[in-house]
């Protein structure tokens, strides 16, 4: 039996759900049609949208009818859960957008429209509650005006002849053949039509009476284009969930091959333990899936919504993001830990929400869509993990990008190490992300290192420099980068691209960018007046669309803080008969950007976690030279200034594959250089302060300790690190009691430059027989736990017994650790984090013995400057 996963989608209140309900009943599959007013619907399982009356999360249901198997998915309609609808669109084979006749189109059916154009998926569309009115020609006729035209009505099939020449209609081929011979157009020709995005086929009907819903089954099961799956296994994961025992379901669809259990799935190494396949609230346990199917699947842990598997390409960027950023108020008596542990729960399975812990603030953030989607977490909280939730007033989500081209260098040559890369940074529209692309010649930089450095930039969020806040619509391709043979370590590259981002970014005119929102507004005529003066006080830009029979339509764009609370405001001076939808429009420059950019107090050269700066060898230490300094050290050429250099730019993808030839002007080349060369000169944009590597290095350090006045003590998990740190972790490959002896060598090192009390735990659990053991090794306290105790235990004993004596940092990558210590009020610095600030506490210490030096030791280049020739 073919199979075809179909999602039905629509503005809230469409009927989408109870289109859901007619077809399963339809098929035979359940006994009676459920309601979402008599709270009995098969899908609307959760006691949450059953109270509400509205999808929340996202379910599957089988449909078997005539010779073919529907996975049925019913999607969210609500906007403030939009990211889970997008979520699922990537495993769809069609999806049917539902319309209310009674309604029309709304806001949402066009986001929804235009995100089905982003993905090249197939449409069919159900005209629902045609039993309350509406004439199906001007319903057909909205649908081809307002998004496009290829939407014929297929309720009662292809035998008109009216409705055989609308299709012809849209292939000229078609057409031409059709004028002159009278053929049709047969079923595999309106399946290619459909497939292309040509043909959107018409069902109408009313989802609660049961009628066009079998026109519209019938029509999935003849129109539905030809699928193609690939040869080896090949999957998309679309959700993750928890079922009545809390066991961690990954939601997925396989797009190739099989998938068994007890399978080893690569990137994970996790082995499947059980393959269910949904239908409803129950499922059935499979041995095996093939292609097509959609299945959950147990034994996974580190599996994320989004993620792609074996053959699977990278799936695109969602286009639908929240807006507003809230922080978390936790209970009386509940530390921020726990709140931290629960909410990343949820975070699984909506990975929209970010929740994030702010180490400058001591609090949780989260982002959400809007006002209903923060009750539901507060209800989750409730009924979940039974714990109260609130939230302070959520703040806008601010991004950045640039305006002009730019190239980033950065340069990592401490002692022993060594990587150049060199990319370039430039703007692109508004709403394409961050595209990272490859121009590098294997002649200068080995393709094993191109793919490290792509790696680096796919792996990691970059911040801008006016507020710290995410980039978008950049596209940073790899130009050239330099290895050394002996020298250069896998961290080196990752060091060296992260700076020479952030380099690019120093010297860009950078511009920051805030959401907006396209609105349809809708007031009586007598309140046109109040509402085209609250327009123009929210700064929006709109026209005036009809202004007849007593009722004003106003359409426009503004930006989304100042329209977030504004439906609220209609409602109350129209005494509820206005209303205002709004629809996420994206991101626009923001309009009082300096006075956002002054209230978010962000100093890009303070932020050492995004340092702009490289590292040079001078006399046999590391040297931090400013990033403004970088162009007269470094050791390649800069592309840019070569100019014939990239007259021809082959880009390539993160994968490799080429992707496009760009060939490049004298003219163009020469913008580019002088846009580069320009780049701090914009209007109302003060270039970065300039300091001294010095200063931040020791502001870094302060920030280590803690705040107050009571001394530093330094805790680090021992073996956490040594596995983190590429050099120990080979070390230990060898011989791990030689890591352990060179990790407290470099710790009783870092002691002595940083002045405050250190101690390194090592986890003895799985030690038969060992006690705990404590030692002074040096100036730093080493302790061995006793078996069947943990380090993380230890370290969170200890900090909770002297929280009051000292300023604790904890060093580990370990995320539950992580949450733990910050629950006990310590600060946090990650492994990586950390060998950082050991490498450049041990450069800055080198550059006070060499500045020492300086004063009594002749330089061979300045007695040779001297030498008369």
């Amino acid at each position: 039996m073919n199979q075809l996963t179909i999602g039905i989608l629509a503005h809230v209140d469409a009927g989408k759900t109870t289109l859901s309900e007619a077809l399963l009943y339809q098929s035979g599959m359940i006994r009676q049609p459920g309601r979402v007013d008599h709270k009995d619907a098969f899908l609307d399982t959760d006691m949450l949208e059953k109270e509400r009356g509205i999808t929340i999360f996202s379910k599957q249901a089988l449909i078997d009818h005539n010779n073919i198997r529907l996975n049925l998915l019913d999607t969210p309609g609500h906007v403030d859960f939009s990211a889970e609808m997008e979520r699922t669109l990537r495993v769809l084979d069609i999806a049917v957008l539902v319309v209310s006749g009674a309604d029309g189109i709304q806001p949402h059916t066009r986001t929804l429209f235009s995100l089905f154009e982003r993905v090249r998926l197939p449409v069919f569309v159900f005209i629902n509650k045609m039993d309350l009115g509406g004439e199906r020609g001007e319903l057909l006729k909205e649908l081809n005006t307002g998004l496009g035209r290829g939407f014929v009505d297929l309720t009662d099939g292809t035998d008109d002849e009216a409705v055989m020449e609308e299709l012809a209609v849209l292939d000229d081929s078609l057409l031409e053949r059709f004028l002159e011979t009278g053929e049709g157009v047969s079923v595999p020709e309106i399946r290619g039509l459909i497939g292309r995005r040509r043909l959107f086929p018409c069902f109408f009907g009313s989802a609660l009476r049961g009628e066009g819903v079998e026109s519209l089954l019938n029509g999935l099961e003849l129109y539905a284009p030809p699928l193609s799956y690939k040869d080896g296994f090949a999957a998309r994961v679309y959700k993750i969930t928890r079922d009545e025992r809390q066991n961690r379901l990954t939601h997925m669809k396989l797009t190739g091959g099989e998938l068994s259990v007890r399978s080893i799935l690569e990137p994970y190494g996790e082995k499947i333990d059980q393959i269910r396949i949904y239908n409803g609230s129950r499922y059935e346990t499979v041995q095996k899936a093939g292609a097509g199917s959609v299945i959950a699947v147990t034994g996974l842990g580190k599996s994320r919504a989004g993620d792609v598997l074996g053959l699977e390409e990278k799936p695109y960027e969602p286009s639908l993001t929240p807006v507003l950023n809230y922080s978390v108020i936790c209970p009386p008596g509940m530390s921020p830990s726990e709140m931290l542990s629960r909410l990343s729960i949820l975070e699984e399975e909506d990975p929209s929400l970010h929740v994030l812990w702010d180490e400058e603030k001591r609090e949780i953030r989260v982002s959400l869509m809007g006002e209903v989607q923060l009750e539901i977490i507060k209800k989750l909280m409730k009924e979940r993990f039974d714990t109260g939730i609130d939230f302070k007033e959520g703040s806008i989500i601010y991004r950045e990008t640039i305006l002009n081209t730019v190239e980033g260098v950065g340069h990592f040559e401490p002692l022993r190490h060594y990587a150049e890369v060199h990319l370039l940074l430039e703007p692109l529209e508004r709403g394409s992300g961050v595209v990272i692309e490859n121009a590098a010649q294997t002649d200068t930089l080995p393709a094993n290192y191109q793919n490290l450095v792509l790696t680096h930039l796919n792996e990691r969020t970059f911040r801008g420099v006016l507020t710290g806040s995410e980039i978008t619509d950049i596209r940073i391709t790899l130009l050239s980068g330099r290895a050394h043979l002996k020298h250069t370590e896998g961290g080196d590259f990752r060091q060296a691209t992260y700076r020479a981002v952030r380099q690019g970014l120093m010297q860009a005119a950078s511009v920051l960018l805030e959401p907006w929102y396209d609105f349809l507004l809708t007031v009586p005529s007598e309140a046109a007046g109040r509402a085209l003066s609250d327009l123009d006080r929210l700064q929006a830009v709109f026209r005036l669309e009809e202004n007849g029979e007593g009722v004003s339509i106003i359409k426009g764009s503004a930006p989304a803080k100042s329209c977030m609370n504004y439906a609220g405001e209609v409602r109350k001076y129209t005494g509820g008969r206005g209303s205002v939808e709004l629809r996420y429009a994206g991101y626009r420059e923001c309009r009082n950007e300096a006075e956002v950019i002054e209230s978010m107090h962000y100093d890009p050269l303070s932020d050492l976690r995004n340092s702009p700066d490289s590292v040079f060898c001078e006399h046999g230490a590391g040297v931090i030279v400013p990033w403004y300094q970088v162009f007269d050290r470094m050791h390649l050429p800069s592309v840019l200034s070569q100019g014939a250099g990239i007259r021809s730019v082959e880009r390539r993808g993160a994968s490799g594959k080429a992707k496009t030839r760009q060939a490049l002007s004298v003219e163009e080349i020469d913008k580019i250089i002088e846009q580069t060369y320009y780049s701090n000169r914009r209007a109302g944009k003060k270039a970065p302060v300039r300091r001294d590597p010095e200063y931040e290095l020791k502001k870094a350090y302060k920030a280590a300790k803690g705040t107050g006045q009571k001394p530093g003590f330094i805790l680090v998990d021992g073996y956490n690190v040594i596995f983190a740190w590429e050099e120990l972790s080979a070390l230990a490959r060898i011989n791990i009691d030689s890591a352990r002896d060179r990790l407290i060598d470099i710790l009783s090192n870092y002691r002595g430059l940083k002045g405050c009390e250190l101690m390194v735990v090592f986890d003895a659990y799985n030690t038969e027989g060992q006690e705990s053991e404590a030692l002074e090794a040096g100036n730093i306290h080493v302790v061995y736990t006793a078996e069947a105790q943990t380090a993380d235990g230890y370290i969170e004993k200890f900090t909770r017994s002297h929280a009051k004596e000292y300023s604790v940092t904890v060093v580990t990558s370990d995320s539950t650790e992580q949450v733990i210590a910050a629950g006990a009020g310590s600060s946090i610095i990650s492994s990586r984090d950390f060998k950082r600030e050991v490498t450049e506490l041990s450069i800055e210490a080198s550059q006070a013995y060499l500045k020492d030096r300086e004063g009594s030791v002749n330089r061979l280049e300045d007695a040779l400057r001297d030498i008369d020739v």
